[in-house]
């Protein structure tokens, strides 16, 4: 029993890896659009603006997978999921370097998003099910190194290539040799956790739960409109936040581009330290200092006393949110039973994505008709409706029971 416990050990530790690497690979086609667009347009005859039905196609694949994720991974385990997953991711981004008809890029934009989401939803179902807040935060901790790397690939093939095409076929490759890796490793994934008393515990992707079940569960609908709300807020800084500095508080593009560089920076640190903390404060109570510390960052940005204080505000917040979605993604089986936690994992994971994708466009719309000052002020206004939902989450699932009794 005990070399089966070491054994476990091992293949645990080569499982969370591999998971990390895919999540830095999942953070890498998402930095390779922005540098490659430019000549990719111009390759492909496009408008500047073609790049939103690129993205739409995207979103739609990544949205479709990640939301029936945990009915797929029921049927057809985590393993192949995931290889699958990343063989379509990488065939997709393999795709867009073959072809040289722009139409037939957005059916392979939407693959390469079908391939996205899953891997997303699947990793993340995965952690959740067999290790703990720590790893969980290193793992979206990992896509922001992957997030980061992309546009340094994609400069070196055109500074290398003069061509958009070897960053996409450097990351589709990696995509496939991950796809191989799952594959071959699938029964590994599959293999129950032992608890300490070495019994046999079940994981909670084990479930066969039908989507209609878990979608009856009204915690499940605060969970997923949590994930929306706070995608949006992370999306909507990280996207406005630039405009909001040059347009609106007359600060030179160097100074702007060192706070949006700071937003992100700050919210990488925020995931690693978030990390090393979870064994010392609980995730929940993680939870809420982050939001508390989010809403000041917010109301900072609101009173903008100086130059100085947009740096510390934008900083602040995104140090602040950054271990709050893979906190909240640990906490799914508390807020709803372990039978609906993948489904609604995956679920949550879609619902994220259509966050980021209508939030900025709501508040570019404000925006446009009131002020670029209204941004701090929606900030504000999600970060308590997300503080409200949360805690609701927290305590329904007790308030349930007790009625029920």
């Amino acid at each position: 029993m005990e070399q089966e416990l070491k054994n476990k050990v091992k293949s645990s530790t080569a499982l969370i890896v591999l998971a990390y690497i895919a999540f830095i690979s999942l953070g890498l086609p998402d930095g390779l659009l922005g540098v490659a667009w430019p000549t990719m347009r111009l390759s492909f005859s496009r408008s500047l603006d073609s790049l939103g039905l690129m993205l739409f196609a995207t979103t739609t694949g990544y949205l479709i997978s990640s939301f029936y994720s945990g009915h797929i991974m029921s049927r057809l385990g985590i393993g192949w999921l995931l290889s699958l997953s990343c063989g379509a991711t990488g065939a997709g981004l393999l795709g867009y370097t073959l072809i040289g008809s722009w139409w037939l890029i957005i059916p392979l934009a939407v693959i390469a998003g079908l391939g996205a989401g899953a891997i997303d939803a699947g990793i993340n179902t995965y952690v959740a099910s067999n290790f703990g807040e720590r790893l969980m935060q290193w793992l979206h901790a990992s896509y922001g190194i992957g997030i980061t790397l992309g546009p340094i690939i994609m400069t070196m093939g055109l500074n290398l290539f003069s061509s958009w095409r070897w960053g996409y076929i450097f990351v589709g490759t990696a995509q496939l040799a991950l796809a191989l890796c799952f594959g071959l490793t699938h029964s590994v994934w599959q293999s129950r956790k032992l608890d300490e008393s070495s019994e046999i515990k079940e994981n909670l992707t084990d479930y066969k739960t039908p989507l209609l079940d878990t979608l009856r569960e009204l915690n499940v609908w605060v969970s997923i409109l949590m994930f929306f709300v706070y995608a949006g807020i992370e999306a909507s800084l990280g996207t406005w936040c630039y405009t909001l500095l040059t347009e609106s508080r007359g600060i030179s593009s160097e100074m702007a581009g060192l706070l949006v560089g700071s937003y992100w920076a700050t919210f990488t640190i925020g995931r690693i330290l978030a990390g090393l903390f979870t064994k010392r404060i609980s995730i929940d109570s993680l939870i809420k200092i982050s939001l508390l510390g989010a809403f000041a960052g917010a109301v900072l940005l609101i009173w903008n006393p100086t130059k100085m204080s947009s740096l510390l505000s934008v900083a602040l917040i995104g140090f602040a949110i950054a271990p709050i979605f893979p906190g909240m993604v640990s906490l799914t089986s508390r807020r709803v039973s372990p039978k609906h936690t993948a489904n609604t994992i995956g679920m949550q994971i879609s619902t994220s994505g259509l966050g980021i994708a209508l939030i900025p466009g709501l508040t570019g719309v404000l925006a446009q008709r009131t002020s670029l000052e209204v941004i701090p002020y929606l900030t504000t206004m999600w970060v308590v409706l997300l503080f409200i939902l949360y805690s609701f989450s927290m305590n329904a699932k007790h308030k349930i029971k007790a009625l029920g009794s």
